[in-house]
């Protein structure tokens, strides 16, 4: 008999699932059955390939997945060129994603707190980004400040500065930008959730006795709407680790998923770019549970 014939007649289903008695049976029933597909997804789509992505970033062969090393890892670990591209990674991410969440939370406070004209229309052309893919994203940063393009054009033409010497579309401000365009609306609309939940109360409080706006704001709104910052800030760094089409357009920085996407190209590298996979899933994995940990962050793994 095969290992996996063993272990299904090694596996007997509990009672309260083949023929449950009580309420609370039927109960635990539907909640199997109802999460039964994402777990069944969770492990062909998730578990199976990353256990052999690990598998590959161990192998002693290159295309075959046999024998042990740790030969990938200790690349990543020694090589300057890959702790180069992991500290790109770390603050590049990192200063998007502040610049993205401290854009969104103005944008947020004016379309929740002001009777804005043509808001619905507002409200869709700041998310409407979301549904362009990041290579769009870049492609129109080019079209805008690129050399030819049509802000780097009018500047020009106003200051008699060359184009080349405006340009900026395939440089890092111009990912920086390309960046933004993928994850402010991302965080306005975290944010706008928890601005429809703020109870206006206290803010009409404050300001009947005598706060100013930024003042109600500071002590009022801002304490309310900090767990929403929290989870902006987790769910949006994270997205900055996972961007990847914005790379293939504008390559002025070399980043984890970029270099990844390199070590799969010409002169592939399996176990290397498998332990950079796995480093990754590590990283984003641990770094939101220290973030459900110890903030207020309501995010999910």
């Amino acid at each position: 008999m095969s290992v996996a014939g063993r272990l299904a007649d090694s596996v007997t289903a509990p009672d309260w699932l083949l023929a449950p008695v009580t309420e609370r049976d039927r109960e635990r029933r539907r909640i199997v059955a109802l999460c039964l597909p994402f777990a069944a997804l969770a492990v062909v789509a998730g578990v199976f390939p990353l256990v052999e992505v690990a598998r590959i970033s161990v192998s002693t062969q290159t295309y075959d997945s046999v024998g042990f090393t740790l030969a990938a890892y200790e690349t990543l670990l020694t090589d300057p060129y890959y702790r180069g591209v992991a500290v790109n990674t770390l603050w590049f991410a990192a200063a998007t994603t502040v610049t993205a969440v401290g854009l969104a939370v103005p944008i947020a406070h004016a379309l929740e707190t002001y009777d804005l004209p043509a808001g619905d229309l507002l409200v869709t052309l700041v998310s409407f980004p979301i549904s362009l893919p990041g290579i769009v994203a870049a492609f129109m940063v080019l079209v805008l400040v690129g050399n030819t393009g049509l802000v780097t054009s009018v500047v020009a033409a106003f200051s008699a500065a060359s184009p080349l010497d405006l340009a900026f579309g395939t440089t890092t401000s111009g990912l920086f930008l390309a960046y933004l365009y993928s994850m402010i609306p991302r965080a306005t609309l975290i944010l706008r959730g928890a601005y429809a939940e703020v109870d206006d109360r206290p803010a009409e409080a404050a300001q009947s006795l005598g706060a100013t706006p930024f003042q109600t704001f500071r002590y009022v709104t801002l304490p309310a709407i900090r767990p929403a910052i929290t989870g902006a800030l987790v769910l949006t760094f994270r997205t900055a680790l996972a961007i990847f089409g914005t790379l293939l357009v504008i390559q002025s920085l070399v980043v984890w998923t970029l270099q990844i996407s390199r070590e799969l190209g010409p002169g592939f590298d399996l176990r290397v770019a498998g332990a950079m996979a796995v480093a990754y899933f590590a990283f984003a994995f641990a770094f939101t549970a220290l973030a459900l940990r110890y903030t207020e962050a309501e995010v999910g793994l």
